[in-house]
């Protein structure tokens, strides 16, 4: 059984940081929820041979860190 591992939350100062705009804040926000990300683009493919292959789709991983950003940013006002 997998054992939840804890993880400390954002400082506020970084999330307020984050929605005035500060880049290097909303790349610490990237980086908290980078993990999380990956596990929703993970993606079971089977090549040609049928051999599974687990990977992270990019395209949807930069989709989803777009949409996140943009709620960041542009939702704050």
């Amino acid at each position: 059984m997998k054992q939840a591992r804890y993880k400390e939350p954002l400082p506020l100062a970084v999330i307020e940081a984050a929605r005035a705009g500060d880049a290097g804040a909303v790349e610490q926000v990237l980086q908290y929820y980078n993990g999380y990300i990956n596990k929703l683009c993970t993606r079971t493919l089977y090549d040609d041979c049928g051999q599974l292959h687990v990977c992270v789709d990019e395209y949807m991983k930069h989709r989803l860190e777009n949409k996140l950003i943009y709620a960041i940013v542009c939702n704050s006002r």
